[in-house]
């Protein structure tokens, strides 16, 4: 026996002698149904092997000295953007009253609509000197040097004028931009507290009047990865009755975003949970919009990976394989059954 011949024997698939082969249509019907089913598994695979998966890591958060971003944009459908300001203060009693940030408001009509805009830093050096919070009470107190007690001076009076004349016609404001502040907890938050104690009396006619009602368009820590979705997005809160004052408590998780491509992206996600406090008329503080966070220890670390071309491979012949075995099975059965149903009976012919 040649070597050649030894080759042979080893032919796990011999073939047939062509007049040995029937072809039917049951057959034809099969083939067809199978190279369609393997046709989308095949796509189904190579779809599967192209996307990518995320693959998260958590670890201690070494990160230090650096600062963390706040994405503001809100709007205040019943507050003008003359009495509006943006206040920061952290743990380490680091308190910045608009300075040094890039926030704009815009004035808003009764629909919606832009009027105006205005950079707040310039309202901040013109309207603010010096802010001290202490367990929420009266955040007026230092806004005293501004205006007397006895007679308001006539860019106050104005002043006065202009807002009761904005509230009048349902002026509102929109304050979007962004915080830069130390990445320690800490709290930043929206309010009427930039004006002197006795102008907001004068506008308002007390705390209980000044409605705070809020639309949150977009809150966020830094830059968007896919996938990430903020909890406060899109969030409306609209008092219809007293007022009072809203504290959102969030909890904040440093997360790096690695791209298929080894790009980083340094961002962060949070978690979110909101308290209302309404107010009666012996309250001494004012209404506002607080966002107290805090930063937890541990990142996140989320992984773009891709599937190897083995595995690729592995589960293509798998697929392509069991539906081809499966495929000729169901030939084999369907052959069969017509053979038995269209193949007279012998009993039958020998009566």
């Amino acid at each position: 026996m040649g070597v050649s011949q030894v080759i042979k024997n080893l032919d796990a698939f011999p073939r047939a002698e062509e007049h040995l082969l029937q072809k039917t249509q049951s057959g034809a019907l099969v083939s067809i149904v199978g190279l369609f089913i393997m046709a989308t598994l095949f796509l189904h695979e190579l779809t599967y092997y192209i996307s990518t998966y995320e693959v998260h890591e958590m670890a201690v958060d070494l990160k230090r000295g650096e600062t963390l971003p706040i994405h503001i944009n809100m709007s205040f459908p019943s507050l003008p953007c003359q009495v509006l300001s943006v206040d920061a203060i952290d743990m380490s009693g680091k308190h910045e009253v608009d300075l040094d940030t890039n926030i704009w408001k815009l004035r808003l009509s009764r629909e919606g609509v832009i009027i105006g805009t205005e950079y707040l830093s310039d309202l901040v050096e013109k309207g603010h000197t010096s802010h001290k919070h202490e367990n929420e009470t009266d955040h007026h107190a230092d806004s005293d040097k501004k205006v007397h007690l006895d007679k308001l001076d006539d860019e106050a009076e104005n002043m006065i004028k202009n807002v009761k004349q904005a509230l009048a016609n349902g002026e509102g404001c929109r304050v979007y931009g962004v915080l830069d502040v130390q990445r320690v907890a800490g709290n930043f938050h929206i309010s009427v507290h930039g004006l002197n104690i006795f102008v907001a009396q004068m506008i308002f006619e007390g705390a209980t009047h000044v409605n705070v009602s809020h639309v949150i368009h977009d809150l966020s820590f830094g830059p968007k990865y896919p996938g990430l979705h903020n909890p406060l997005d899109d969030t409306n809160r609209i008092l219809h009755g007293a007022s009072g004052t809203f504290k959102y408590y969030i909890k904040i998780v440093p997360t790096e975003y690695r791209y298929i491509s080894k790009e980083v992206l340094p961002t962060n996600q949070f978690s979110v949970t909101e308290y209302f406090s309404p107010m009666n008329e012996y309250d001494r503080t004012w209404p506002a919009v607080y966002f107290l966070y805090d930063l937890s220890p541990i990142t996140v670390t989320i992984k773009e990976e891709r599937r190897s071309f083995v595995h690729f491979i592995t589960r293509l012949c798998a697929v392509l394989g069991g539906t081809f075995a499966l495929t000729g099975m169901l030939d084999r059965w369907m052959f069969r059954f017509l053979e038995s149903v269209t193949k007279p009976n012998p009993r039958r012919s020998m009566r």
